[in-house]
């Protein structure tokens, strides 16, 4: 079976672009935009099963970009602890909380007053991979306290974006379901430290450009207000994970 368009033009080799502007790259903040009021640390008391909140992504591109088609995305999870939680333990097989987090890229009903949204809800993708220093392919540092999260998304048909304009990319959601009870997965209240490593933001023909640089932060974080050290190292999406997630 042929794939669709997008990911045709996304499995090709890609050429990366020199980011010429100094606004280029990715903000990463809890509960908006960062431009529009998001904030970068977000406690939580643990105490209930109930309710969620979302990490949103964004960037800027350095470029305008005529046929646009789709975002690889890589966030890096690092715990202030020797390892990495079961409440931090996500997506695999076996997971402690398997199914408490996701990815959405539908910014329809988002405020739209500082940041654009560029998917006009035709974004297809979702969560490519979680990797740990339990999974094949390990997480890239091979730190125990450490996880990867791959995000991919795509678009049938090519769109355009404009430099200088910061762009809705996804949210992360997690939820805080087996926080506590029967069943509860430890290590909620540990610090733990997100970065968006990187947005590789593709067009038609192979062309992306690699954002990796914050426009004003790039970290968010969990259960405390001091950033980790020694984050993962970026690494390149597979689009067999993208392709899976999108049939």
């Amino acid at each position: 079976m042929r794939a669709p368009l997008p990911l045709m033009v996304l499995l090709v080799g890609t050429v990366t672009l020199a980011a010429e502007a100094t606004a280029a790259g990715v903000n990463f903040s809890w509960d908006a935009c960062t431009a529009e009021g998001g904030v970068q640390s977000k406690t939580f008391a643990c105490n209930t099963n109930a309710g969620s909140r979302a990490a949103w992504g964004s960037f800027m591109v350095a470029a305008d970009q005529d046929s646009f088609v789709g975002v690889e995305i890589i966030v890096a999870v690092q715990a202030q602890s020797d390892t990495l939680p079961d409440w931090w333990q996500f997506f695999n097989s076996g997971a402690c909380r398997q199914t408490a987090l996701s990815t959405s890229f539908d910014f329809t009903s988002a405020p739209g007053t500082a940041c654009t949204d560029p998917w006009f809800g035709q974004a297809a993708g979702g969560l490519a991979a979680y990797h740990t220093i339990n999974t094949v392919p390990p997480v890239p540092s091979g730190l125990a306290n450490a996880a990867e999260i791959k995000i991919g998304a795509a678009v049938a048909n090519p769109l355009t974006l404009s430099a200088g304009t910061e762009y809705y990319c996804f949210r992360l959601g997690i939820t805080n379901v087996k926080t506590v009870g029967s069943g509860a997965c430890s290590g909620c209240d540990v610090p733990v430290c997100l970065t968006l490593s990187q947005v590789k933001v593709a067009q038609v023909g192979g062309t992306s450009e690699y954002l990796t640089n914050p426009i004003a932060s790039n970290v968010v974080l969990w259960q405390t207000d001091t950033p980790c050290s020694g984050a993962s190292a970026p690494q390149n999406v597979t689009w067999g994970q993208i392709r899976s997630i999108l049939r």
